[in-house]
């Protein structure tokens, strides 16, 4: 069957995706909507982009944020896509409020708006709580910890690698490393790490080298896309764990292949939240006919 559907292509630091608005009607069926992403999202052969976002209807917030990966499958939570979609949604006269509140899989986050003459500048979303235990990200720590997974050493092809790991929705695993990122053969540890059997539902990786406490470099592999010029979850897991491990300050500037964001942490009595601000962009508007 084929259809003919409108999208939009965006971008946050890079981090491109094909926007699709389900706000008022069902565009693309659900039993559909795996394949589709996989199809459209293919460099070279179709649109292509590091995932698909659907903008659909809520009963519990403004608007839901649903993701799916380029190889088809779904994410829970993903940073730049949730900037993006909450400039979609304004831009569109969709939800035109500069403070709003988005359900994800995981839970209802709320984004804010810098609007300066009309134009989305930035936007900050309250990412929530970081989870810690391996239960809820979840982790299999190699010593058998069950409180957290810090300073975890793992085997990747009889190396040993050393492995922080947090859930901000979705899981993450982090290496802070004074080898130079940019010297790290990401395509090597990027899969062998994504599914290391300490990550039961895969996991997103990134290498870190720390600046200072307010700065830091960050290199990600993406579960279920690979590497990505940026990742905003990442970016807050990256931020709350150096903070946690007391390597980073609250307040920390991240240079990303894709550009820059800033991440602040607020320390509560037994937990940790962060807020993660930075730029979404529109590339164009368009239609395109798929195959379902």
């Amino acid at each position: 069957m084929m259809k003919e559907i409108e999208f939009t292509k965006m971008h946050a630091l890079g981090n491109d995706y094909i926007v699709i608005n389900e706000t008022e009607q069902e565009v693309i069926p659900e039993q559909y909507k795996n394949k589709l992403s996989d199809d459209i999202s293919t460099r070279r052969f179709s649109v292509g982009s590091d995932g698909v976002i659907f903008a659909c209807k809520s009963a519990v917030a403004d608007v839901r944020f649903r993701i799916f990966n380029s190889d088809g499958s779904e994410a829970e939570m993903c940073g730049n896509g949730i900037r993006c979609l909450a400039k979609y949604v304004y831009d569109n006269d969709i939800v035109k409020k500069e403070t709003m509140q988005i359900e994800t899989m995981e839970d209802i986050k709320e984004a804010r708006l810098t609007v300066e003459d009309g134009e989305v500048t930035s936007i900050a979303i309250d990412m929530g709580k970081g989870y810690f235990k391996p239960e809820e990200i979840p982790a299999i720590a190699p010593s058998g910890d069950t409180e957290e997974f810090i300073d975890e050493e793992i085997d990747v092809e009889g190396e040993k690698v050393i492995m922080s790991s947090v859930s901000v929705g979705n899981p993450h695993a982090v290496c802070f490393t004074d080898v130079n990122i940019d010297d790290i053969d990401l395509d090597y540890y990027g899969p062998r790490i994504e599914n290391h059997e300490a990550f039961p539902e895969k996991v997103n990786v990134h290498f870190v080298n720390i600046i200072s406490p307010e700065e830091i470099n960050i290199l990600t592999w993406e579960r279920g896309a690979g590497f990505t010029f940026a990742c905003g979850t990442g970016t807050t897991s990256c931020v709350l764990l150096g903070y946690k491990m007391g390597l980073l300050n609250e307040k920390v500037h991240a240079h990303l292949s894709g550009g820059d964001l800033d991440i602040t942490i607020t320390e509560h009595d037994d937990f940790l939240t962060a807020v993660m601000e930075g730029k979404a962009i529109t590339v164009y508007e368009a239609n395109m006919t798929v195959e379902l």
